[in-house]
C-alpha cells in the first residue's frame, strides 16, 4: 500500500468519524424540533380529553417554552462544569422523562409538568448540540457540521407533523407526543460511545484524552496546531462570567444578544405553532391546512440542506443577508394576502406561497446561521455559559411571540401582524450588516484572538483579520 493509498484510507476514517459523530449529536436538534412541533397537531385533540380554561390552554402550549428557558440558563453552566457529551446523555434522559409523563398524564396539571421537563431538555439541547458539534469538527467543514443541528431541527418539526397526521384520525394525542421517547432512547444509547469536546478535556487537564479525541478528525500537524491554540485561549482566561462584560467581549454578546432576539421577533415560531390556524382562516379545511403545513415542513428541511451546502462556501454573512430581504418581502406580500379585498379562495393559496417562502428563506440564513454563530463567537471557558445566557433570550423572546401572536392580530388585524414582522426583519437585516462577522473558516482560537486584538488596539495594520468586529465591514 503507497503512503498516498494510507493517507486517502486515514481521511476517510477521519470523515466517518466526524460525519457519524455529527450525526448523532444532531440528534439533539430533532428533539428540540419534533418536541417543539407536535404540540401544534396535539392539541387539537387534548382540548377534547381535558376541560381547560384559555389559561389553561395557553400554559399547556407554552409550558415547553418556559422550561426551555430554566434549561437554557442551567444547561450553560452545566456544559462548562459537566461536559458537552454528558449533558447531551442527560438531555436524552429528560426528553424520554418528559415524553412519557405527557404521554401518561390523568391531569391537566400533569400534562403541564410533563411538558415542562420536556422544555427542560429543549433548553439543555438547544445549547449543548451546536457547542459540542463546532467543539469537534475541523473548521473548513465546521458551518456545515453545526448547521447539520438546525437540519435536524427542521426533520423533527416535519416528522412531528407526519405523526400528527397519523394519529389524528383516532385523536391518539397521547400516541403523538410519546412518539418523543425513541429519539431520545436512540441519542442516550448512541452518546454512550461518543468522546468528550477536546477543548473542554484540555481545558480539565485532560490533554492526552483530547490529543486522542482530535486524532480521529484532525493530522499530526494539525492536532499540535490546535492544542497549541487551545492551552494559550485557556491561559488568557479567567473563567468567569464577568468576562461577558468586559469590553472585549461586548461585541460578541451583542451579536449573540442581537440574533437571539431577532430570530424570534420575526415571527418564525407563529408559522411552527400557528400556522394551520392561519391557513384554516383563509378558507381552507381543517386536513387541507394540515396538509399545508406539512409542505411548510418540506421547504424548511429542503433549504435547511441548502444552507449547509452553502454555509463554508458563501460564508454566514450572505446567507443571512440573502435570507432577511427574503424574508422581509415574503412577510410584507403574506399581510398583503389579508388586507386586499375580494380575493376570496386566493387569499389561502397566496398565504400559503408567502408562508413558503418565507420559511424557505428563514431555512437558508437566520435559522442555521444564529446557532452556528453563537457556537463560534464566545471564548473557551465560558463557551457554554455564553450560550446559555443567549439562548435564555431566545426562548424568552419565542415565549413572548408566541404570547403576543393572538393579541397583535386582534388588536392591528393579521395583516398589521405580519407587516410588523417585516419591519423587524429589515432591522435585523441592519443589524447584520453594522455588527455580524464572517467567521468562515477560522479556527475557535483564531476567531477569539482577533476579537481580543480588534478591541484592545492591538492588531498590527500590516496583517489585517478574517473576522470583523467593526463597524466598517
Amino acid at each position: 500500500m503507497t503512503d498516498d493509498s494510507v493517507s486517502s484510507a486515514s481521511g476517510g476514517g477521519r470523515n466517518r468519524f466526524v460525519y457519524v459523530t455529527a450525526a448523532l449529536a444532531a440528534l439533539n436538534g430533532l428533539l428540540f424540533g419534533f418536541d417543539t412541533g407536535v404540540i401544534s397537531g396535539a392539541f387539537l385533540y387534548i382540548k377534547d380529553t381535558f376541560t381547560m380554561s384559555p389559561l389553561a390552554q395557553g400554559i399547556v402550549v407554552s409550558g415547553a417554552l418556559l422550561g426551555a428557558a430554566f434549561g437554557a440558563a442551567l444547561g450553560g453552566h452545566l456544559a462548562d462544569r459537566w461536559g458537552r457529551r454528558r449533558l447531551i446523555l442527560v438531555s436524552a434522559v429528560v426528553f424520554f422523562v418528559g415524553s412519557l409523563v405527557m404521554a401518561i398524564a390523568p391531569t391537566v396539571e400533569v400534562l403541564v409538568v410533563g411538558r415542562l421537563i420536556d422544555g427542560v431538555a429543549i433548553g439543555f439541547a438547544s445549547i449543548v448540540g451546536p457547542l459540542y458539534l463546532s467543539e469537534i469538527a475541523p473548521p473548513k467543514v465546521r458551518g456545515s457540521l453545526v448547521s447539520l443541528n438546525q437540519l435536524a431541527v427542521t426533520v423533527g418539526i416535519l416528522s412531528s407533523y407526519f405523526v400528527n397526521y397519523a394519529f389524528a384520525d383516532a385523536g391518539q394525542w397521547r400516541w403523538m407526543l410519546g412518539t418523543g421517547m425513541v429519539p431520545a432512547l436512540i441519542l442516550g444509547a448512541g452518546m454512550v460511545f461518543m468522546p468528550e469536546s477536546p477543548r473542554w478535556l484540555v481545558e480539565h487537564g485532560r490533554e492526552k484524552q483530547a490529543r486522542d479525541v482530535l486524532s480521529q478528525t484532525r493530522t499530526d500537524d494539525q492536532i499540535r496546531a490546535e492544542l497549541d491554540e487551545i492551552r494559550e485561549t485557556i491561559e488568557q482566561e479567567d473563567g468567569s462570567i464577568r468576562d461577558l462584560l468586559e469590553p472585549w467581549m461586548r461585541p460578541a454578546l451583542v451579536v449573540g444578544v442581537g440574533l437571539a432576539v431577532l430570530q424570534q421577533v420575526t415571527g418564525i415560531n407563529t408559522v411552527i405553532y400557528y400556522a394551520p390556524t392561519i391557513l384554516e382562516s383563509t378558507g381552507f379545511e381543517s386536513s387541507a391546512s394540515i396538509l399545508a403545513t406539512v409542505g411548510i415542513g418540506v421547504v424548511n428541511v429542503v433549504m435547511t440542506i441548502v444552507a449547509v451546502l452553502l454555509i463554508d462556501r458563501t460564508g454566514r454573512r450572505p446567507l443571512l443577508s440573502v435570507g432577511l430581504v427574503g424574508m422581509t418581502l415574503t412577510l410584507f406580500g403574506l399581510g398583503a394576502a389579508f388586507y386586499l379585498p375580494g380575493l376570496s379562495g386566493l387569499v389561502g393559496w397566496i398565504a400559503t406561497g408567502s408562508l413558503m417562502l418565507y420559511v424557505a428563506f428563514f431555512a437558508i440564513g437566520l435559522g442555521p446561521v444564529f446557532w452556528l454563530l453563537i457556537s463560534e463567537v464566545y471564548p473557551l471557558k465560558v463557551r457554554g455559559t455564553a450560550m446559555g445566557v443567549v439562548t435564555v433570550f431566545n426562548w424568552v423572546a419565542n415565549l413572548a411571540v408566541s404570547l403576543t401572536f393572538p393579541i397583535m392580530v386582534g388588536a392591528i388585524t393579521k395583516a398589521g401582524t405580519f407587516w410588523v414582522y417585516g419591519i423587524l426583519s429589515a432591522v435585523a437585516l441592519a443589524f447584520t450588516y453594522v455588527f455580524v462577522p464572517e467567521t468562515k473558516g477560522r479556527s475557535l482560537e483564531a476567531i477569539e484572538s482577533d476579537l481580543r486584538d480588534s478591541m484592545l488596539g492591538r492588531q498590527d495594520a500590516d496583517a489585517p483579520s478574517d473576522v470583523a468586529w467593526s463597524d466598517d465591514d
